[in-house]
């Protein structure tokens, strides 16, 4: 049975039913050991107290609060068990919205929410009222020494959550604003609208692989048999000194035997009329 990553109660109006959540997705990097250099054994990591000067175990370690230079406020696990909030176990929804009205960028980690013990009718029956009503829920728990807002949707097969980050979370200083000074010539647009067209197909994940983490594994391998390490060969970028050209150049380039969405609809119109006058 998977790690259950919170468990409570999930309030619906005056409904209340147990769930649990379990983590949906995690990276899967290639994982590295820290060793010494001289003789590859591993690096353990130790706790180091600057002013005994020497190593501490974990039972002697605490969490403190640096509120001033150098002072701190010592914060036990029993002082936040006080202060949790009720949605530390019970989460509640606090309204329904359409998706389509949330900007992914707040969309933060998704988990997976299962009905605890056998399926819960409260549970089935929130599950087939969002599918129906085309809402998602928001709702807010307490979990990993925070409190989240979340969406609650529903999947094919069940609800999913995904947490969010909270608007003062977001870097708006970061954001970039694209320029709408330029102009562009109704042949350029309509290449550009066209090369979208020819690139334009059903999201099908399963045809997308970690490159990366795939020549890190041939690497270690060749590495570990002594075979020689051949650099992966990189595209060349020139400037683009005619953008019409490169539009024409992309456009023959990735058209190549493709349908475009356009013709694609095209084909199943003439298709799905030749089927009704039979």
């Amino acid at each position: 049975m998977p790690a259950t990553v919170w468990k409570g109660y999930l309030s619906f109006g005056l409904v209340s039913f147990p769930i649990r959540l379990f983590a949906a997705a995690r990276p899967e990097p290639v994982h590295f050991h820290m060793l010494h250099k001289k003789d590859l054994s591993r690096i353990r990591e130790v706790f180091y107290c600057t002013a005994e000067d020497r190593p501490v175990e974990r039972s002697e370690i605490v969490k403190g609060y640096e509120y001033e230079k150098d002072r701190y406020v010592v914060v036990e696990p029993e002082d936040l068990e006080k202060i949790a909030p009720p949605t530390a176990s019970t989460m509640e929804i606090i309204q329904f919205v359409r998706v389509s009205e949330i900007d992914p960028i707040f969309f933060e980690t998704s988990y997976y929410v299962a009905p605890e013990g056998a399926v819960s009718r409260p549970y089935a029956l929130l599950f087939k009222a969002m599918q129906e009503s085309g809402y998602d829920a928001v709702a807010k728990v307490a979990m990993h020494g925070r409190e989240h807002i979340v969406i609650l949707r529903p999947a094919e097969h069940a609800i999913m959550l995904h947490t969010m980050y909270f608007v003062d979370e977001l870097h708006k200083a970061n954001e970039v604003r694209a320029t709408t000074s330029s102009k562009f010539d109704k042949k350029e647009i309509d290449l550009a609208k066209k090369l979208v067209d020819t690139l334009a197909g059903p999201f099908e994940p399963e045809k997308f692989h970690d490159e990366y983490k795939q020549n890190v594994e041939k690497l270690i391998e060749k590495k570990r048999t002594g075979q020689k390490i051949t650099p992966v060969k990189q595209p060349r970028k020139a400037p683009i000194i005619d953008l019409m050209q490169a539009l024409q150049q992309s456009l023959a380039k990735t058209s190549g035997g493709k349908t475009s969405t356009s013709q694609r609809s095209a084909v199943k119109k003439t298709s799905h009329k030749g089927k009704t006058a039979a």
